[in-house]
């Protein structure tokens, strides 16, 4: 991307674990979130060497202001917005810890990060799903009588009922779920916090259904079914849910959806009920009420009824 960078970027000596700013960012991520992080470090890194360098090999206390400007604008043509905005915060991360660890000059330090982040102009992707759709998902798993069918149903059940994200769902333990209350404790969700959720009444039994085929031994609250329809006390993994609505939704003939729109179709369905953006926020586990309004699909039609409820008094002055 740049000429000779990968010569005046690289490390020129490998670096302790405990005193690499890339490590020790990634370190304090949650551990579902370092893939993912890991990944976008070595993009840049990447990008800004001509391929020589991963997150480990470059220098990060090297880079300036005409690398991450010149970087902004190579994400900005292979990236969507909020694609080049994750991992420019990255990037910024790891120089924070760059700087933490003495590695940076403070005035080059925040040259390097003052650069803005890309406007991102398009609403949220994927769609809500529809009452029929999710009736038709679970009439699927209802009708498969095996175990994997009772866990899928379950599944169903927690993605709709919850809003959990994946990675929250196959994290659940049996220990983290009570009946009576339909509580679900989610622990170390995204941010490292944990948060407690609560499915519908209704949706509670299907759950201890599957509770029944799995046992009460302790483990992973949905697990593997293997194909002889035998249960295994093996985690699920994020990838798996995928899978397995995917498959349940070419049986359903419901058209593609992701996981990620049910949780989706949680908040739009609590926020167009009425429900407090801030009760919303903290049942989704966002950080920011703002990041919550932007699950909100309220039409033109309800934001103009909404007005009417407001009284006036000199709106109703009569004509003299």
């Amino acid at each position: 991307m740049l000429a000779n960078a990968s010569a005046t970027l690289a490390l020129t000596t490998p670096t302790p674990l405990t005193e690499h700013p890339a490590a020790v960012y990634l370190a304090n991520l949650s551990l579902g979130s370092r893939p993912t992080m890991r990944q976008a470090l070595d993009k840049i890194a990447s990008l800004l060497t001509n391929g020589e360098c991963d997150c480990f090999t470059l220098d990060w206390s090297k880079l300036r202001y005409k690398h991450t400007a010149a970087l902004r604008a190579a994400l900005m043509e292979k990236h969507s917005p909020a694609t080049a905005n994750k991992m420019l915060c990255a990037m910024r991360r790891t120089l924070k810890e760059a700087l933490r660890l003495e590695l940076i000059d403070p005035v080059d330090y925040a040259r390097a990060v003052d650069i803005k982040s890309i406007k991102v102009t398009k609403g949220l992707r994927g769609r809500a799903l529809s009452e029929k759709e999710i009736t038709a998902l679970m009439e699927v798993c209802i009708g498969d009588r095996t175990p994997a069918g009772f866990r899928d149903a379950a599944m169903l059940v927690i993605l709709r009922g919850s809003g959990l994200r994946r990675r929250e769902v196959v994290n659940l333990d049996l220990k983290d779920f009570t009946p009576s209350t339909g509580a679900m404790l989610v622990r170390l969700g995204k941010g490292k916090k944990d948060r407690t959720v609560y499915l519908p009444e209704s949706t509670v039994g299907v759950v201890e259904q599957w509770i029944d085929i799995r046992g009460k031994t302790s483990g992973p609250l949905l697990c593997q079914v293997n194909k002889a329809g035998r249960v295994v006390l093996q985690r699920l993994t994020p990838q798996a849910v995928l899978f397995l609505l995917q498959k349940r939704a070419k049986e359903a003939g419901v058209a593609p959806f992701s996981p990620h729109d049910f949780r989706r179709t949680f908040a739009g369905d609590l926020l167009d009920a009425g429900i407090d953006l801030v009760t919303v926020q903290k049942l989704m586990g966002h950080s920011s009420p703002d990041t919550t309004s932007r699950y909100c699909r309220r039409s033109e039609e309800t934001k103009r009824r909404a007005v009417q409820t407001l009284k006036i008094p000199s709106a109703d002055r009569k004509k003299g």
